[in-house]
């Protein structure tokens, strides 16, 4: 009776099959993710022709800083990822597990900046329903409804990321642990790379709801 592969499934001939099949459907899971940040930007672009002021008053109170700070440790979290991936290819199991333990890291670095970002936006009233001042805005002669609007729009979006964020640091938690055990090989790494596509699948969500919802109110003019 022929050896087994290690990681190779029962229902699988190969690993290489096995690979495939996985990849296969990550890529398919992605997209019914995708169809549901498409949702989500479309509904948010269709109000935010119809309500353009509300939105850009609203986005003017966001912490750009921190949302600027938080792409540069997430485009450096898939940077990360991705030679995490090509050190599981290459069999270099000790790089493999500083890498995804430096993803790791960064990933909970952007976690901390949001909840520091969402602790400010408490204290300045810009949570609907919970701490909102209506009269503040109605001073500014802006729509308090359109701007909780977009706050709404904004709460959403960002805790959706933040929540396949979380599902995916504890992904490569448990990823770091089996590689620290030697468990990935040149010939048994598409956990790895599977995984990758997802964490770089978040940070592209990210680079959307970046100018969507911190740069709406950004003027730029050349003449």
């Amino acid at each position: 009776m022929p050896v087994r592969d290690r990681g190779l499934w029962h229902h699988f001939d190969s690993l290489d099959h096995q690979a495939d099949s996985n990849l296969l459907g990550m890529w398919v899971f992605l997209a019914t993710e995708l169809l549901v940040f498409g949702a989500l930007f479309t509904g948010y672009s269709a109000y935010r022709w119809r309500y353009p002021a509300g939105f850009e008053a609203g986005s003017r109170h966001l912490n750009l800083l921190i949302g600027g700070v938080n792409t540069v440790v997430l485009l450096t979290s898939s940077l990360t990822m991705a030679l995490a991936v090509r050190a599981a290819s290459q069999g270099r199991q000790a790089l493999l597990v500083r890498l995804l333990l430096a993803t790791l890291f960064l990933g909970s670095a952007f976690l901390g900046l949001k909840a520091v970002e969402y602790r400010q936006d408490y204290l300045e009233r810009l949570v609907p329903g919970l701490a909102f001042d209506r009269g503040a805005w109605q001073e500014l002669h802006v729509n308090p409804n359109h701007v909780q609007l977009f706050l709404i729009f904004y709460y959403v979006m960002t805790g959706i990321h933040a929540l396949h964020l979380t599902i995916g640091i504890g992904v490569l938690g448990i990823l770091t642990l089996k590689a620290s055990r030697g468990h990935f090989t040149p010939q048994y790494s598409a956990p790895v790379e599977m995984w990758g596509l997802y964490w770089h699948f978040v940070d592209i969500i990210w680079l959307f709801l970046l100018p969507l919802l911190y740069l709406v109110s950004t003027r730029t003019s050349f003449y």
